[in-house]
């Protein structure tokens, strides 16, 4: 095919030091006590960024939760903290962090991610999120709100954020030895703003970075709270969607929330999740996959017969549904991972191999060689459901180095991924305008 001016974004995401695979941390490669080694996140960033990933995605889960016993912590130990260590050891990579707007004040989320920022070369972005887990609302000693109060506070937590990131203007820092002026005292002034939730007074003392201010995130599904948040203020939108069909309709609806709020729907890049195990032939990836994951393919056995629609006997785990099953089996709609794992199903695979496709992961999940996961990736940016994939393999320890070696550069032949970072910056490398401060689109809005 022939190259086209739009090119995929990539990310990748840091849900903790092992991977996306369950069992991934008691694999031999892996030293399992990569949790707390930035020295092993810091090889997993320079092996994305060797692919010309645009950035780093770091969910966060302030609370510890699951089976501690069996399965590691979801979450790197800090994010911001960890990224600045990574920062200092990359160079084009960008970072993107979870930030709470329910139970972080806006002034120290404007202080983190813009020193995180600053320190990166203009390299950070915030996912802004609401929080209403019972668990971490219990660890900062509140109540769970509402939904209408947890997103009138996003909405007053970000403006405060984005007026606190543009009150040291862009012209205010002299440095001027001659003159013995330092500052100008005109250009950094308090911002003085009380909303009914948060305030602050400001300024923040820290100036612009290369690409002026962090990158503004959003995550989750398409509510109409969470589309306001995304229309107005997100150049990012990390989503978890099933289906091509799924994922066109609600890019569609984040693009519509732009347009509401009288921006240009492509500033805001819809980026659709991917889990993947890169292998030479499919069956040696559910091979690897297996070979981890412990009794959860086991445990999941009455979820999948219930995703199909049909009863799945212990006895018949390892071979094929017979024909009557395969007639009778359809996508139950009580799950969107439905349509996925039938249609598995019905390519001959047995009910554990079935499961070991990644069909009840978090995302879609690509096992086999490096042509089916550039495939998938294709299939979806051209048909219009994402404009970039955030890209969670297996075990990091070597799944990296081969999306990268076995996917990147078929990606770079078709002409739809970049074979050199398009910048510096993560608003370079993500397309997105320059912005300082708050948008003026959104203020005179009334927003």
């Amino acid at each position: 095919m022939t190259a086209t001016d739009k090119k995929l974004i990539l990310g990748m995401g840091l849900i903790d030091g092992y991977g996306g695979l369950h069992g991934a941390w008691r694999a031999p490669h892996v030293d399992p006590g990569t949790y707390a080694d930035v020295d092993a996140t810091v090889r997993h960033a320079r092996a994305a960024e060797r692919g010309k990933f645009a950035f780093l995605f770091a969910p966060d889960f302030p609370a510890v939760r699951g089976d501690v016993e069996h399965s590691p912590i979801s979450n790197l130990m800090d994010p911001l903290i960890q990224l600045a260590a990574v920062a200092r050891e990359t160079t084009n990579i960008g970072f993107v962090a979870t930030g709470s707007t329910t139970f972080q004040e806006p002034f120290n989320t404007a202080r983190q991610f813009k020193a995180l920022d600053v320190l990166s070369h203009g390299r950070a972005g915030w996912n802004a999120v609401t929080t209403s887990d019972p668990a971490v609302a219990a660890n900062y000693g509140r109540p769970v709100a509402d939904r209408a109060e947890r997103y009138q506070r996003a909405h007053e937590a970000i403006q405060i954020v984005q007026a606190l990131w543009g009150s040291w203007q862009q012209d205010a820092w002299l440095k001027d030895q001659a003159a013995n002026r330092f500052i100008d005292p005109s250009k950094l002034q308090p911002i003085n703003l009380q909303g009914q939730y948060v305030a602050s007074r400001g300024p923040l003392a820290i100036p612009p970075s290369e690409q002026g201010q962090p990158v503004v995130f959003t995550a989750g599904g398409p509510s109409p709270h969470l589309l306001s948040i995304a229309g107005r203020y997100a150049n990012g939108f990390i989503a978890e969607v099933w289906t091509i069909e799924e994922a066109r309709a609600q890019r569609e609806l984040v693009r519509e929330a732009a347009r509401e709020a009288g921006r240009d729907p492509d500033e805001i890049k819809y980026i659709a999740g991917i889990m993947t195990t890169v292998a030479p032939t499919v069956r040696e990836g559910l091979d690897r996959r297996l070979r981890y994951a412990g009794d959860v393919i086991e445990a999941r056995l009455p979820h999948l017969g219930a995703m199909l629609g049909i009863q799945v006997h212990p006895d018949r785990f390892d071979e094929p549904l017979t024909p009557d099953q395969l007639a009778s089996a359809h996508a139950s709609p009580m799950d969107p991972r439905s349509s996925n794992a039938l249609a598995v199903a019905r390519e001959g695979w047995s009910p554990r191999d079935v499961l070991a496709h990644g069909v009840i992961d978090f995302h879609p999940t690509v096992v086999g060689p490096g042509k089916l996961h550039a495939d998938h990736l294709q299939e979806w940016f051209e048909a219009g459901a994402a404009d970039g994939f955030w890209v969670t393999p297996d075990i990091y320890e070597d799944g990296v180095d081969a999306f990268v070696d076995e996917v990147v550069p078929i990606l770079q032949e078709r002409g739809i991924y970049p074979t050199e970072y398009p910048g510096t910056t993560l608003r370079a490398n993500l397309g997105v305008p320059h912005q300082y401060g708050l948008d003026p689109r959104v203020t005179r809005a009334g927003q």
